[in-house]
């Protein structure tokens, strides 16, 4: 039987199907515009929800998961990396799917397609706007209608991301893994003649102040803690591919799941009895110090098209108003093209 559990491994959610999700700190974009792809400053922190039951709010612990602190308008990107193993995820904003803008389901679909296919996906930086295209997420609280799940289904009642996992089927894998074996064989013998190549961009370092570990929460009552959701911000060019295999290739149930509660930076630290990372660094003073954006394309990938739902989906600066940060555009230069160890388990709840 495949094992369901879902671990943390430092910063790192591990699902089932070798799938590996991270949660990295970026800039904010523009709401005008279309923008190439912030690099990252640095990873959220992650802990397990039943870690801190004392603290947590009681519909926190029905939930289950894990949670990461997260400020007013800070934007955010999940990095796919280290995902060894093909794998179909779904990616939920409050229950909402950030491809296909559908209700979330615990079964994949095609039409349209409520699901990113790993590891060719190697990142996603927001919700599905089509043509190439991404809305950044971004996030807000609850309650003022400007999270995706409140302009797409009229109430606000789940915020945070939902992840599910599903695998190959057995006999689909086993294929994958014998290809994937011939074609490493085939890199080899080229290799060993001089051929190849290969380079990787270094993540920007986190940011000065946060945290080196956990620390467990001072002694207190578990009380109701605000919450937050993702909305979204400025659109930056990137791909969400379209599924290449038919859907009969992959498992009908899915392997894993895990709810990410976004949590506040005052109440992180009450909850954790950790400092929270700092607020993410000025715009133009990042763009100044010449730091790298990227454009990634995959000539073979088909780019899925946009929904209607979620289309629609207006952005946070339309709920909160204005923002006056300056913003100073990267030069060409700074725009990089690229392209063609066992935690605890987390506990899973009622969502």
């Amino acid at each position: 039987m495949t094992d369901s559990t879902v671990r943390i491994d430092g910063n790192t959610l591990r699902l089932p199907g070798e799938v590996r999700v991270r949660f990295i700190r970026t800039l904010r974009l523009p709401e005008k515009g279309t923008h190439a792809l912030p690099p990252g400053l640095g990873e959220f922190p992650i802990r397990r929800v039943e870690d801190y039951a004392d603290t947590v709010p009681a519909e926190w612990r029905a939930r289950g998961g894990v949670m990461l602190p997260v400020y007013l308008r800070e934007a955010m990107w999940l990095s796919f990396g280290g995902t060894a193993e093909p794998a179909a995820l779904q990616v939920g904003v409050g229950k909402v799917c950030a491809v296909s803008g559908k209700p979330w389901s615990s079964r994949l679909g095609r039409d349209p397609q409520n699901y990113v296919v790993l590891p060719r996906q190697p990142w996603l930086d927001g919700i599905n706007s089509g043509k190439g295209t991404v809305r950044q997420f971004v996030a807000v609280p609850l309650g003022l209608g400007a999270t995706v799940e409140g302009q797409v289904t009229g109430e606000e009642v789940w915020g945070g991301v939902q992840l599910q996992s599903f695998p190959l089927r057995e006999e689909e894998l086993r294929a994958w893994r014998e290809a994937e074996r011939r074609r490493t064989a085939a890199r080899r013998e080229m290799t060993a003649f001089g051929g190849g190549y290969g380079a990787a961009f270094p993540m920007a370092a986190p940011p000065a102040g946060a945290a080196p570990g956990p620390a467990r929460a001072p002694g207190g009552p578990a009380r109701s803690a605000p919450a937050m959701g993702l909305g979204v911000g400025g659109s930056m060019r990137q791909e969400v591919y379209a599924d290449d295999r038919p859907l009969e290739a992959w498992a009908e149930e899915p392997a894993g799941r895990v709810f990410v509660h976004l949590v506040t930076p005052p109440e992180w630290r009450r909850i954790t009895g950790e400092v929270p990372p700092p607020s993410p660094v000025d715009r133009a003073a990042y763009t100044r110090a010449g730091l790298p954006w990227f454009d990634y394309y995959d000539q073979d990938a088909t780019d899925l098209s946009p929904t209607d739902t979620l289309g629609s989906v207006q952005p946070v600066g339309d709920w909160l108003g204005d923002d006056h940060e300056p913003w100073q555009q990267p030069s060409p230069g700074q725009v990089k093209p690229l392209g063609d160890a066992p935690g605890k388990p987390v506990e899973d709840g009622d969502w």
